[in-house]
């Protein structure tokens, strides 16, 4: 039973998609998965079981995931100044509204977004939408995107191969 699932998840981790465009395919991978629920798990695991080099598929993946932060950020930031202006007759309030709990527990949620499936994406939104201080973002997301690299890229390198060994 074990050899049927292992020769099904070979498949699906060798498919020359994910392989094929190596780290270009990974950093595109990443910057979308911020603003989309496609992970980066499926890439970063072919291209380590491909034999890539690790350190390079951390990088590749740590930039990519933080460039997606900010995209998310971006996106909420002007989403936010679009719906201030169409829908709201005093800007200045509505960008108060909802900025307390973010200014104190804001780096917190950012930091903990990388973890969280689906809904972590849209805690760099939000921060956007509340116009969170950039650099306080920029520590927090680089924080939390470059730890979750590492744990993928280190675990991903150190488990698979004994169990899919190509």
């Amino acid at each position: 039973m074990f050899d049927i699932i292992a020769e099904a998840v070979m498949g699906f981790v060798t498919n020359p998609i994910f392989v094929e465009y190596g780290l270009i395919g990974l950093f595109l991978n990443g910057v979308v998965s911020s603003i989309t629920p496609f992970p980066t798990e499926v890439t970063t695991t072919a291209l380590i079981l491909s034999g890539g080099d690790q350190f390079i598929i951390f990088s590749t993946l740590s930039i990519a995931s933080i460039t997606g932060g900010y995209l998310g950020y971006y996106i909420g930031y002007g989403g936010n100044s679009l719906l201030r202006r169409l829908y709201y007759k005093n800007p200045e309030n509505t960008r108060k509204k909802g900025r307390g709990l973010f200014k104190r527990h804001g780096w917190v949620a950012i930091l903990l977004s990388s973890w969280i499936p689906v809904i972590g994406d849209i805690i760099p939104m939000a921060a956007g939408a509340k116009c969170y201080d950039l650099r306080k973002f920029t520590v927090a997301i680089s924080v939390g995107k470059v730890s979750k690299s590492a744990v993928i890229v280190y675990l991903s390198s150190l488990i698979l191969p004994h169990f899919f060994p190509i």
